[in-house]
């Protein structure tokens, strides 16, 4: 799923079953989690890569 320059990320945590995934409005799909704080922190560590990706200059 392509996304436009300058758009936020816009993580979300969704059970399955026993475990928690981590998704971006990106595309992106983190790991299966039985935790859902190590799923979460999955989604900021996302975040936060793609913000400071987008700041770099070309």
């Amino acid at each position: 799923m392509a996304q436009q320059d300058g758009q936020d990320h816009l993580t979300t945590t969704t059970e399955q079953g026993r475990f928690c995934v981590a998704r971006c409005s990106c595309g992106w799909r983190g790991p299966a989690r039985r935790a859902r704080s190590q799923a979460r922190t999955d989604a900021a560590a996302h975040a936060g890569q793609a913000a400071s990706a987008e700041s770099e200059p070309l």
